[in-house]
């Protein structure tokens, strides 16, 4: 079963078209021989099966398959149509009304209950699935049909995908090491006074001796990676509003993971006065109360850590010597809602992250990313000797777009380090610790960001986790500094006292 469209429309006119129905039979029969096959393989064009006029009606039932698609065939008739109404007999036409417009599409197997806008109703038989749309003809002018097969393809293929997030082929693996500890790191720094749980959800508060070590991985960094590749510090803010994650793509799935942020209708002490006043009295805050006063989300907190850089970009053309563009940022947290998955140290709501970002040619931005494999290799080996491994990933959403088994072949993808945790055992899943992305031409094209020479710019980022990185090393050299390499150990420098309790 193929892609298939059936569409009952009416043209409505200005005054009655039964005078031009000549006319109108003739052009359609045209049409079909025409405009309406225009760029399509024989017999896969769209054609008007049945048409009528009534009164003021032309009435239209259109077929299609996938590559003139019947919504399509509906504009490609109007305009000549108005044109011959209009010099012939002075008619014109004024409107487009939809009776019904079924899409039926090829699935292995029903999807479960879906609530998609402008879709009435969705069944699913021997193999099809048919979408009953509600439109009309401003969401035909503004491809509304076309946004909501892409989506209905995007959910057929990621459930033959398997749901999975990513595929994974692994590309290197170091020497096994012998680990000297095998606790849970988490539990052996909450012990040792290193760090103690925040007030919210998925959220630590580092202690001396913890914020040491984080500041040690900051400075490897630094000056072992950022500095000899000529990475600039910038500051990224951490409100993200809709526009930025619309661009970015972030908008299609973000939903169940950001934290939202809500701005107060009005800053007016008199219109929050009763909050207040309840709380003094009760000493509850009245958050059912609050979620009245407050406004529509504006955004929400930082989610992936790169996107507002790009208004930075936005509509900008820069000077072809400019490239390749390396910065970084430092500046705050990020924020994630974990649900369920909250673990220790490693997943959590609230995390630190260097976000390592570059722009150029796509040659530039794959010698890039081997620069930060390069580096990347000496600080886990020579350094913090890890015992870890990497693999190449292509995440959902470029198998959405048709790139699986050969976004390695193009360049783009992303390549994962994952550290063993001795403590999960030898079967045990091992900790995804680091990452190097190169998202090709996504962001440059999302901000629309170009290069003066008229190139096509590529992207990429590595996010440098400062929970993860913490939590592989000392799940591996545990928290005492005989047992850290020496390259590590002379970067600490002296352990700091924690604070102490009675």
């Amino acid at each position: 079963m193929e892609l298939h469209f059936i569409l009952k429309v009416s043209f409505r006119a200005s005054s009655d078209v039964t005078p031009a129905s000549d006319m109108i039979g003739k052009y359609l029969e045209e049409a079909n021989r025409t405009i309406l096959v225009k760029g399509a393989a024989e017999g896969q064009g769209a054609q008007v099966v049945k048409w009528n006029v009534n009164d003021n009606k032309i009435e239209l039932l259109i077929e299609s398959g996938r590559y003139v698609r019947a919504h399509d065939a509906l504009m490609r008739l109007r305009k000549p149509l108005a044109a011959k109404l209009g010099k012939e007999f002075r008619i014109g036409l004024r409107g487009i009304e939809v009776e019904s417009f079924i899409i039926t599409m090829p699935a292995e197997k029903p999807l479960k209950a879906l609530k998609i806008p402008y879709v009435n109703s969705i069944e699913y038989e021997n193999g099809t699935i048919k979408l009953y749309l509600d439109v009309g003809e401003s969401e035909i002018e503004n491809r509304v049909p076309d946004r909501i097969l892409t989506l209905m393809e995007d959910k057929i293929q990621q459930q033959s995908y398997g749901g999975k997030a990513e595929h994974w082929q692994l590309l290197w693996q170091s020497e096994k090491r012998e680990h000297k500890f095998s606790e849970d790191p988490t539990q052996a720094m909450l012990k040792a006074g290193w760090l103690k749980r925040g007030a919210s959800r998925g959220q630590w508060i580092h202690g001396p001796q913890s914020t040491q070590m984080f500041r040690t991985f900051e400075r490897i960094v630094l000056e072992e990676l950022l500095e000899p590749l000529g990475y600039r510090e910038m500051i990224f803010p951490k409100l993200i509003p809709w526009e930025v994650w619309q661009k970015s793509g972030h908008a299609k799935a973000v939903y169940p993971e950001i934290y939202y942020v809500c701005p107060p209708k009005t800053r007016d002490p008199e219109y929050w006065e009763e909050v207040s006043d309840y709380y003094k009295v009760t000493h509850e805050i009245p958050t059912a109360l609050i979620k009245e006063k407050i406004g529509e989300p504006i955004g929400g907190m930082c989610y992936a850590q790169c996107p507002p850089f790009w208004i930075f970009l936005q509509g900008e053309t820069i000077p072809t010597d400019e490239f390749p563009i390396k910065v970084f940022d430092r500046s705050g947290t990020s924020h994630r809602y974990e649900s369920g998955g909250i673990h220790g140290m490693e997943r959590v709501d609230e995390f630190h992250r260097i976000e390592i970002v570059w722009l150029g040619t796509k040659e530039q931005v794959l010698d890039c990313a081997s620069e930060l494999h390069e580096k990347y290799m000496y600080i886990f080996n020579d350094i913090l000797e890890l015992e870890w491994r990497k693999a190449w990933v292509t995440p959902w959403f470029m198998a959405q777009e048709g790139m699986t088994g050969v976004s390695a072949q193009s360049g783009a993808g992303t390549t994962d380090y994952e550290a063993f945790l001795p403590y999960r055992g030898e079967k045990g899943e091992w900790l995804e610790f680091q990452n190097v992305s190169v998202n090709g031409t996504k962001y440059p094209a999302g901000f629309n960001v170009k290069c003066q020479s008229g190139e096509e710019l590529w992207s990429g980022c590595s996010g440098v986790g400062l929970e993860r990185w913490s939590s592989a090393f000392f799940a591996q050299k545990g928290l005492d500094p005989a047992n850290w390499p020496e390259g590590f150990t002379k970067r600490v420098g002296k352990l700091l006292k924690g604070i102490r309790f009675l």
